[in-house]
């Protein structure tokens, strides 16, 4: 994907969540409504950063192009172009996978 028209603000992120496994484990075809939304997903876009007290931004963890980990229920989900994303805060994000 090139540079996403959604720009976040502040301490935000935006993440495109990973596709959903097609097939269970045990190798059984998961109807839509059975399969888990993934808790991963890959930075597309990020703000620039809260504001501390001394008036100065603080720097971000992740960098565009991690593929990262979130909290279950981060974010706000939001559909640009026919494309999903979320946009969360930098802090619901829980580790950066190598």
């Amino acid at each position: 994907m090139a540079k996403a028209a959604i720009s976040p603000l502040g301490a935000h992120v935006l993440v495109q969540r990973a596709t959903p496994a097609e097939v269970s484990k045990g190798g059984i075809v998961l109807p839509e409504t059975a399969k888990d939304k993934p808790k991963e997903g890959k930075i597309i876009a990020i703000g620039s950063g809260k504001v501390m007290e001394n008036g100065e931004r603080s720097q971000f963890q992740v960098k565009v192009g991690d593929r990262v980990i979130f909290t279950s229920y981060a974010g706000t989900e939001v559909t640009h172009q026919g494309e999903d994303f979320l946009v969360m805060e930098e802090s619901d994000i829980l580790a950066v996978i190598d």
